[in-house]
C-alpha cells in the first residue's frame, strides 16, 4: 500500500462474488413514520454456525463500507477488514460464524435510494425515506432472525457500525452477548455535523445531481467527490497529516484528477475523492450520512444512562487517542454511563497517530484486534469458555508485579462473594485470584493499556483511566471492597483517593510497601543513597513510578486525621512470608490494612 492510498482503496464497484440476497416482503416502518413495502439484503457470511448456533457474530460497516468484510479465499478481493476477520484472525471465522450485511440504504445490494420505488416504477433516488441507525438494526434483526439465529455471541463495528453495535445493545438486548463499539460516541459533534452538512451540500449543488434522479444520465461525481475529501480529512489527525505530507508538501503524487493536486496533501484527497466516486452512490452517501448524524442517546450523564439502562449484555469499547470525530473522552461517556449502573464493560484508549480511521489500519489495531478476538472467547453463556491467547504482556509498571505475596492475605480480608473494585487492577492477577475464590462481580481500573488488553484476555472486565480521576461515574457504596493493592505510592492526592474509595465501598483494602522498613533506613544513613533493594524497592531514583515513600506510621497517622477507621491490618516480611507483629514500621516491608469509615 502506498503512502497515496489506504485501508479503503481496494474497494471497488464490480459484483460481489460471494455476495447472497434476502427479501423480506413484510413491511418496513421507518423511526419516521414512512413505510418501505420490502426489504432486499445483501450479505455474506463466513465460517459455520455450530450446532448449539451459539457462536455468530454480527460486524456492522461504517458509511463506506459493505457486505465483503473479509476476502473468502486467496482469489477473493480484499475485504475492508481482513486485518480482524479470517482464519486464524481476532475475529476467527475457523471458530465463529461471521455475518456482515450491507446496511439499509447503502448502494451495495441492500434497499436503498438506488432501488425502485414500487410506488413509481422509477429509483428512489433523492425521495427514498430518512433512516435511522435504528432502521439499521431493525433489518439486520431481521435478517439474524431468518438465519434461525436466536442470540448473537456479539455485534462489532467501528465508526457508523460503533453505532450500529451500540443501537442492538438496547433495542435487541436479549438478542447479543457482547457488544463492541470501536471509535464511536453518544453522538456526533456540532463540528463533525458540519463537515456533513457541507458534503451533503456540494453532492445536491452539483448540476449533475438533478433532484436526485441521474441513474441515467452522468451523476454528481464532483459533487459526491468533495463530499468525500471532505469527511477523510475528519478521518485523520494533525498528526497522521503531519507525518504524511509535511516531507513532500511541495511534492504531489501522480494522480490523473480534475481537482487540485499542487500539494501533496491535495494529490491525496483529489486520489480518494475519485476513487469513491467509482463505486459509491451520491444519494446513499446523503442517506447514510444524515443517519449518522442523527444517531443520538443524549447529552447528559443521566440521558445517556436512561439510553443504555436496557442493554444485559457484556461490553467491549475501543477509541483511539488522536480521534477527534469520535473522541476518546465521547467513548468514556458511554463507559461511565455503563459503569454507573454496575453493568459489565472494559474499555481501552489505544495509542494512535491515524485518528479516527485508526480501526481500519493494521498497527493502532496491533492491541485491539487481540483484545476483540480475547472478549470474544470468553462473552457467551459459559462463564468460562475456551482462552483465547492473551494479549502481549508489556513491561511491568507496578514494583510488586513480581512478587505479589501479598495477594492471598488481600483476598482473606474480602468476603465470599464480595463485589470488588481493584484500583491499580495492572495486568488482573489479583482480579483473576479474586474469580477463582468466588469474589465478583469485579472490575479493575488501570491506566496502563497494555495491562488492560491482558486483563481482558484473562475475561476481566477492565477500565483504561487514571485512578485519580476514574472513579467519578461509580456510584456511592456500589462495590462491596474497594482495593488498592501496592498503588498508594504512586498516587499524587493519596487522601482524595482514600475519601473517594470510601464512598464507592463499603470497606477497602489497601497495601502498600513500606519504605521505613530496617533495610531501606540503613541504606540512606549509612550509604546516603536513595533507598534500593532486590523485589519490591528495585526501580532507579530516576525510573521509579513511586511519588510517595509511606511508612506504616505515616499511613496510620493519616487515616487517624481523615476519620478512617482500621478494621485490620498485616504486617509482612516479603522475603520470608512471614507476619511481623513486633515493630512492624521497622521489620515490615508490606502493609494490607483493611478501612472503614
Amino acid at each position: 500500500m502506498t503512502d497515496i492510498e489506504n485501508s479503503d482503496s481496494d474497494r471497488h464497484a464490480r459484483p460481489l462474488r460471494h455476495a447472497r440476497y434476502w427479501t423480506d416482503t413484510s413491511e418496513l416502518l421507518l423511526e419516521s413514520g414512512a413505510r418501505i413495502p420490502e426489504i432486499t439484503v445483501c450479505y455474506e457470511t463466513y465460517g459455520k454456525l455450530n450446532d448449539a448456533r451459539d457462536n455468530a457474530v454480527l460486524i456492522c460497516h461504517a458509511i463506506s463500507g459493505d457486505s465483503h468484510v473479509a476476502r473468502h479465499d486467496d482469489d477473493d478481493d480484499p475485504g475492508w477488514w481482513d486485518l480482524l476477520v479470517g482464519p486464524n484472525r481476532p475475529i476467527d471465522t475457523e471458530r465463529y460464524f461471521v455475518v456482515c450485511s450491507n446496511v439499509l440504504g447503502g448502494c451495495r445490494g441492500t434497499t436503498g435510494p438506488n432501488f425502485d420505488d414500487p410506488a413509481t416504477g422509477r429509483p428512489y433516488g433523492a425521495d427514498f425515506p430518512v433512516i435511522t441507525v435504528a432502521d439499521m438494526v431493525e433489518v439486520q434483526r431481521r435478517l439474524v432472525a431468518h438465519l434461525e439465529i436466536e442470540t448473537l455471541r456479539a455485534v462489532v463495528g467501528g465508526s457508523l457500525g460503533g453505532l450500529q453495535a451500540i443501537e442492538w445493545a438496547v433495542r435487541a438486548p436479549t438478542s447479543l452477548w457482547g457488544c463492541v463499539p470501536v471509535a464511536a460516541a453518544p453522538r456526533l459533534s456540532s463540528q463533525g455535523i458540519a463537515f456533513d452538512v457541507v458534503g451533503r451540500n456540494a453532492i445536491r449543488h452539483d448540476t449533475n445531481f438533478r433532484g436526485g434522479q441521474y441513474y441515467d444520465a452522468d451523476g454528481p461525481e464532483a459533487g459526491l467527490a468533495l463530499a468525500r475529501m471532505l469527511a477523510h480529512i475528519t478521518y485523520l489527525s494533525d498528526e497522521s497529516m503531519r507525518k504524511k505530507f509535511d516531507p513532500t508538501r511541495l511534492s504531489p503524487r501522480a494522480v490523473d484528477s480534475a481537482f487540485e493536486s499542487m500539494f501533496s496533501v491535495g494529490s491525496y484527497l483529489a486520489y480518494q475523492g475519485d476513487k469513491f466516486v467509482e463505486r459509491f452512490d451520491a444519494n446513499s452517501y446523503v442517506t447514510l450520512s444524515t443517519a449518522m448524524d442523527l444517531f443520538d442517546l443524549g447529552d447528559g450523564a443521566q440521558q445517556l444512562r436512561r439510553a443504555l439502562a436496557p442493554s444485559l449484555c457484556r461490553w467491549l469499547l475501543l477509541s483511539f487517542t488522536t480521534d477527534w470525530l469520535y473522541p476518546p473522552q465521547a467513548s468514556r461517556h458511554i463507559v461511565d454511563a455503563l459503569v454507573a449502573q454496575t453493568k459489565p464493560v472494559s474499555y481501552c484508549n489505544i495509542d494512535s497517530s491515524a485518528g479516527h480511521d485508526s480501526f481500519l489500519l493494521p498497527d493502532s489495531m496491533a492491541l485491539g484486534g487481540p483484545m476483540i478476538g480475547a472478549f470474544l472467547a470468553h462473552v457467551g453463556r459459559d462463564p468460562s469458555p475456551k482462552r483465547a491467547p492473551a494479549p502481549r504482556r508489556s513491561e511491568a509498571t507496578n514494583i510488586f508485579d513480581s512478587m505479589r505475596v501479598d495477594q492471598e492475605m488481600v483476598v482473606d480480608l474480602i468476603p465470599p462473594r464480595a463485589s470488588v473494585v481493584d484500583l491499580g487492577c495492572g495486568h488482573g492477577e489479583l482480579l483473576s485470584l479474586l474469580r477463582s475464590r468466588g469474589r465478583g462481580p469485579l472490575l479493575g481500573i488501570e491506566r496502563d493499556q497494555e495491562a488492560i488488553a491482558e486483563c481482558v484476555g484473562r475475561g476481566l472486565e477492565a477500565i483504561h483511566a487514571d485512578l485519580e480521576h476514574g472513579l467519578e461515574a461509580i456510584a456511592d457504596q456500589s462495590y462491596d471492597v474497594a482495593v488498592l493493592s501496592q498503588t498508594l505510592q504512586s498516587i499524587v492526592d493519596v487522601a482524595g483517593v482514600l475519601d473517594e474509595l470510601l464512598r464507592v465501598a463499603k470497606q477497602v483494602v489497601v497495601s502498600f510497601p513500606n519504605f521505613a522498613h530496617k533495610p531501606m533506613r540503613e541504606m540512606l544513613l549509612k550509604e546516603g543513597r536513595v533507598p534500593k533493594a532486590q523485589g519490591f524497592y528495585s526501580y532507579e531514583w530516576y525510573n521509579t513510578p513511586n511519588r510517595r515513600f509511606p511508612s506504616i506510621l505515616d499511613f496510620l497517622e493519616l487515616c487517624e486525621a481523615r476519620g478512617i477507621s482500621v478494621a485490620r491490618a498485616i504486617y509482612i516480611d516479603s522475603q520470608t512470608g512471614e507476619t511481623i507483629d513486633h515493630e512492624p514500621n521497622l521489620n515490615a516491608d508490606v502493609a494490607i490494612v483493611a478501612l472503614t469509615r
